[in-house]
């Protein structure tokens, strides 16, 4: 027979879990208000022993990059000063006069610390810079790809200049677009999701890392037969053996893939992840340049670690993409890690700090 759970009893345990969660809030909050008043009476008994205020501390401990920057960052933002607060939103042109009131209200003489004013100035054009990237991006992003806008058109012809130049385009719609990794006849149904970036990504890595992405687009289209060792075949059976020996290495489809690979980079900057490398590759401001070229890396490393990964079919392409994004994240949590891209026609130079 089933035990009939009387109303005085279903109340009881109600209540017990309402307390209970009710107990839990009270204590987080406690917990919560004792360290933020622990770490601001910290922060008072270390500034009268030092003679330092905390972004003094972290800019005389830390080097430049990440590590000073992201410490920077995060000052400002925890602060309760307005002054200090709205710094990391503020105009790029504005930065200078900021860091002065910053000195003003922190009561740092300039004279007798010069070098203070020029770390805060360029942590700050970085915070600065890399909120305009997201801006940047994000627009670039949300604008569609326009069939009739001759700006955009040039650009398409381009990347196929670029990744074929052998081999003329019989006409605008063409079958011809899948050889470079698009999945119809019209390249413009395949930017839906990632907008104009994903195109000025590709067009990128097209023109300032040719070899690679020819290489890239090569190896794409290249399938080829798996290599077997003696050992692994005298341990399979002669069907396994036949069927193995034939199994071909899984291209993919290089436009795809490539806008795919501009979403997981907008993730990554959007999220915050990508401060770590940028903030260590940029001397000042992150600009679009910055992004793209971190684009053109993870093209790179994506290409490797899908062989490295040998994939049965497409199929298992979210697999690979979502193991190798948590390989990404994981680099990114080095306060000292820059992806580097691999190439010499960068405009810029990336350095592993």
């Amino acid at each position: 027979m089933r035990r009939r759970v009387s109303p005085m009893n279903h109340n009881y345990q109600h209540n017990s879990h309402h307390q209970l969660d009710s107990n839990r809030v009270l204590t987080q909050f406690l917990v919560f208000l004792y360290c933020k008043c622990l770490w601001r009476g910290l922060k008072f008994v270390i500034r009268k022993v030092t003679g330092r205020c905390e972004l003094q501390r972290i800019c005389y401990n830390n080097k430049p990059g990440a590590r000073r920057t992201l410490k920077i960052e995060s000052s400002l933002k925890c602060s309760k000063n307005e002054l200090l607060q709205s710094a990391v939103s503020v105009h790029p042109d504005a930065v200078e006069k900021t860091i002065d009131d910053i000195m003003a209200l922190k009561k740092i003489n300039p004279d007798t610390n010069p070098q203070l004013a020029i770390s805060l100035q360029a942590s700050l054009f970085q915070i600065v810079g890399y909120r305009n990237l997201v801006l940047e991006v994000e627009k670039l992003r949300m604008e569609p790809y326009d069939c009739e806008n001759p700006k955009h058109e040039e650009m398409l012809m381009k990347l196929w200049k670029a990744l074929r130049p052998e081999s003329p385009l019989t006409g605008r719609i063409s079958k011809q677009w899948c050889e470079i990794g698009f999945q119809g006849s019209d390249p413009k149904t395949d930017f839906r999701g990632m907008g104009l970036l994903g195109l000025h990504n590709l067009l990128y890595f097209a023109e300032h890392d040719k070899a690679t992405a020819l290489q890239v687009l090569h190896d794409s289209l290249q399938p080829k037969h798996r290599t077997i060792s003696k050992e692994e075949a005298s341990k399979m059976s002669k069907a396994d053996w036949e069927k193995k020996k034939f199994d071909k290495a899984i291209g993919y489809s290089f436009a795809i893939v490539g806008i795919n690979i501009t979403d997981l980079a907008y993730s990554l900057l959007m999220s915050g992840a990508l401060k770590t490398h940028l903030y260590n590759v940029a001397p000042e401001m992150p600009s679009l340049v910055h992004f793209q070229q971190t684009f053109c890396y993870l093209m790179q490393e994506f290409h490797r670690f899908w062989i490295e990964e040998d994939p049965c079919d497409i199929m298992e392409f979210n697999r690979v993409r979502t193991k190798f994004h948590k390989r990404i994240l994981k680099q990114l949590k080095n306060p000292d890690m820059a992806l580097c891209p691999h190439f010499t026609a960068s405009d810029l130079h990336l350095v592993n700090l």
